[in-house]
């Protein structure tokens, strides 16, 4: 059997595994980490259990395909709750909604906001549903390096030439009047580490994938996801090696001949896979790395509350007062901004399993950071905690039972991503968005790579996606 060792042991990774396992391939990973799953990952204290990664899924049928191409049921692993609502959001005059996919529910809100912007509403979503269609044939299921067949040309004739080729930021405030809705949906691109100000409009199929086919929760939290493929993966033979860090790929006459672990122990392979910050590929050919634009990063903190809060949604964003600074202080300064947006999930609340004996809260709260600098934990706490309280957010400093923060320094320490950069690469202007790192490495032969920061880009179901497309250009079976 051809042997195919996978440089890290993320959700790209697994997923690249179990694809190629299926074909009869000889599949080791190597985390560098003591569990699987990459970012996709877990914390347990005190009877509170904690992702500490996503925390809502979209687009549940490339789970699903994935663990059928794996020869199983996502069912059978997995139970899926669909998020009703989605989030409700917070703004800095005081105003508060919930969002919702029930569409009748969601127009009456829009209508108490700003009535002309149902229209709006509604333009915006057919703006991203043939982004959407022209995607899901194209960009989302093939190399960005192949060339255009027929057929794609056919469906990039509907391309949205108006509106799809612009600024982000732009396009959305073409759409809205009400500086909240302009402000909601100007949120989307965080979902891939980017600023609304600096990326192009064609990300508007975020929020329409979003509306249109749900979020949706994990009951025992999104590891469970992992604990499932790491299950499959262990059943069908792949050996799962952790904590063991990579330290060079063995580049023999232009061909990926071997792996090297930092213990020494040479690897050899007929095939490897880097699953990891795409930037890092080069230093292990023993190249330099090229300087690209960071994602951002996340300043985050998990924490264990004695006390139930009913008052809270599943998920809520206490928006900063004025969004186009705080994306110049994280872009264009490089520094943790004085007034941050903050997201707040609360799996708890609906998900009982997740705190001791069914009582008290398991909260994340993340604020958009840059992917460089030194934190300083306790002023950054102090400015996010000063904008949950300006948003009527609970009082809940007495009722903390553990506690645990998550820097970009630790980010990166953890996942080996320079800067912290959840998502490598940001998606600024359209060569970052579009002409990612190619799943399969230009120069060196039987070199691949998957995950977010791969074609077609961040995000747990693209991450999915890549892996199909890496597995997919590997035609030869052993």
């Amino acid at each position: 059997m051809k042997r195919v060792a996978i440089i890290g042991g993320g959700l790209g990774g697994l997923a690249a595994g179990l694809r190629l396992r299926k074909r009869g391939f000889d599949v080791s990973i190597y985390e560098a980490g003591p569990t699987l799953g990459g970012k996709m990952n877990r914390w347990v204290s005190h009877g509170f259990t904690f992702d500490t990664g996503p925390s809502l899924i979209t687009m549940p049928w490339v789970f699903a395909d994935l663990f059928r191409a794996a020869g199983s049921r996502l069912e059978d692993h997995v139970t899926l709750t669909p998020l009703h609502p989605l989030s409700e959001y917070f703004f800095d005059d005081g105003t508060r909604f919930t969002y919702t996919s029930d569409l009748p529910e969601w127009l009456r809100t829009v209508k108490q906001l700003e009535p002309r912007d149902v229209d709006g509403f509604f333009r915006f979503q057919q703006l991203g549903a043939r982004i959407w269609e022209v995607s899901k044939q194209t960009f989302l299921h093939r190399p960005p390096t192949d060339p255009p067949n027929l057929d794609d040309l056919r469906v990039l004739r509907h391309f949205p030439i108006r509106h799809g080729w612009g600024n982000y930021h732009r396009a959305v405030a073409a759409h809205f009047r009400s500086p909240h809705l302009v402000q909601l949906f100007d949120r989307y691109p965080t979902y891939v580490g980017s600023s609304p100000y600096q990326s192009p409009a064609t990300l508007a199929l975020i929020p329409y994938i979003e509306f249109a086919f749900g979020g949706y929760a994990v009951r025992g939290g999104l590891y469970t996801i992992v604990e499932g493929l790491v299950s499959l993966a262990r059943q069908s033979g792949i050996e799962l090696c952790l904590n063991s860090r990579v330290s060079k790929i063995v580049n023999a006459n232009g061909v990926a001949s071997a792996i090297e672990l930092a213990s020494g122990d040479r690897v050899p392979a007929d095939i490897v896979i880097m699953n990891g910050d795409s930037v890092t590929l080069e230093q292990l050919l023993g190249e330099p790395a090229r300087p690209d634009d960071r994602s951002m990063s996340g300043f985050v903190t998990l924490l264990g509350i004695r006390r139930d809060l009913p008052e809270l949604q599943q998920h809520s964003i206490f928006f900063s007062a004025d969004y186009a600074r705080e994306f110049s202080q994280i872009f264009q300064e490089r520094r943790f901004p004085d007034d941050p947006t903050v997201y707040v999930n609360a799996p708890s609340r609906e998900d009982r399993s997740l705190v001791p004996n069914g009582r008290g809260e398991t909260l994340f709260i993340m604020a958009n950071a840059p992917a460089t600098g030194n934190p300083e934990i306790p002023e950054f706490r102090r400015r996010v905690f000063e904008r949950l309280r300006k948003g009527g957010f609970p009082n809940i400093e007495s009722d903390i039972v553990v506690e645990d923060c998550w820097t970009p320094a630790r980010i990166q320490d953890r996942y080996l991503m320079p800067g912290g950069a959840i998502y490598g690469s940001g998606s600024h202007g359209w060569k970052n968005a579009f002409l990612r790192p190619s799943n399969r490495h230009a120069r060196i032969g039987n070199l691949y790579r998957v995950g977010g920061s791969t074609h077609p880009g961040g995000g747990t179901p693209t991450v999915l996606l890549s892996a199909e497309i890496t597995c997919g250009l590997i035609r030869d079976l052993p």
